[in-house]
């Protein structure tokens, strides 16, 4: 079991999930709205201001997907995100430990 995550352009996100759709047995995904700067390359050094200020909406996508599904959902991630421009994302992957989907473990009692 692994945790995907992805920080990427808000303007991706309907490609990316409209690629999910055709994912199957896709586990979902959790998305959240962030901001975020990526690092200056030596000829854009900004002031210390400049820098510890300077952030654009970005959304944070969170997945937690069996081992076997993983290089498929990276492989939508990274072709779905990338506009070709620096500053298009990030994504990584961790172990994930456990999961277990709360629903499908709720007893309704009469």
């Amino acid at each position: 079991m692994k945790e995907i995550k992805a920080v990427v352009q808000p303007s991706r996100l309907p490609k990316i999930r409209g690629a999910f759709r055709h994912v199957k047995d896709f586990p979902g995904m959790t998305i959240t709205k962030v901001e975020g700067c990526s690092r200056a390359l030596p000829h854009e050094r900004k002031s210390i201001r400049e820098e510890l200020t300077e952030f654009s909406p970005k959304v944070r996508i969170e997945i937690v997907a069996p081992d076997n599904m993983v290089e498929g959902i990276l492989q939508v991630l990274v072709e779905t995100s990338s506009t070709g421009q620096r500053g298009d994302g990030i994504v990584w992957v961790t172990e994930a430990q456990r999961m277990i989907r709360i629903a499908e473990q709720v007893t309704v009692v009469d």
